[in-house]
């Protein structure tokens, strides 16, 4: 076993704030995958997804005075992540007011055609996965998030509520709107 593959969490946050950068790395390790996952469907696109995560290690690691050990440690990842999504988001709505719909950033602009042949049933299964993905970035981010919380990262309704810091509710109403609204994009998308 791996130095630090036992360690909790909790360990690992501490020895990481005395200064043991191999524990930050075992945090990292532990978490970089959940969270791309969680980034990836969040903006819709990799690229910007990747950017995320690291600025989400990186202000983890200035912030780790702040996380409180009583909670999961991913959860205090994903708040942060959310954070940062949130920010980029702005920004792009920002480029948009300025530079019109020609945003260097967009997924159809970034997006590049794939060089290599798929077997059809790869490809429709792509094409289903890359519309869901755009309608899912679509989505207004008051919908967005409760969705990619608890259907995505599979947290209670209860935890995103603690995340998003709104009402069991509110999350279960927002999560209703999401799915018809998904499903409202969607069709739009096959006409």
């Amino acid at each position: 076993m791996s130095q630090g593959a036992s360690d909790s969490e909790a360990e690992l946050a501490a020895r990481a704030l005395g200064g043991d950068d191999r524990a930050f790395a075992v945090l990292v390790r532990r978490h970089k995958n959940g969270l791309y996952g969680f980034v990836r469907r969040y903006v819709g696109d990799g690229d910007p997804a990747v950017e995320i995560i690291q600025e989400t290690f990186v202000a983890a690691w200035l912030a780790l005075r702040r996380y409180d050990s009583s909670r999961p440690f991913a959860v205090w990842l994903r708040a942060i992540a959310l954070n940062k999504c949130r920010d980029r988001a702005r920004r792009a709505t920002v480029r948009r007011l300025v530079f019109g719909d020609r945003d260097p950033d967009a997924p159809e602009v970034q997006r590049q055609a794939d060089p290599m042949p798929d077997a059809e049933a790869t490809m429709l299964q792509r094409q289903r996965l890359t519309r869901l993905e755009r309608a899912i970035s679509r989505l207004p981010p008051k919908l967005k998030e409760p969705l990619l919380l608890t259907y995505f990262e599979e947290m209670s309704q209860q935890q995103a509520a603690d995340l998003l810091g709104v009402s069991v509710k509110t999350v279960e109403t927002r999560i209703y709107r999401a799915r018809r609204r998904l499903a409202e994009l969607l069709s739009l998308d096959l006409e």
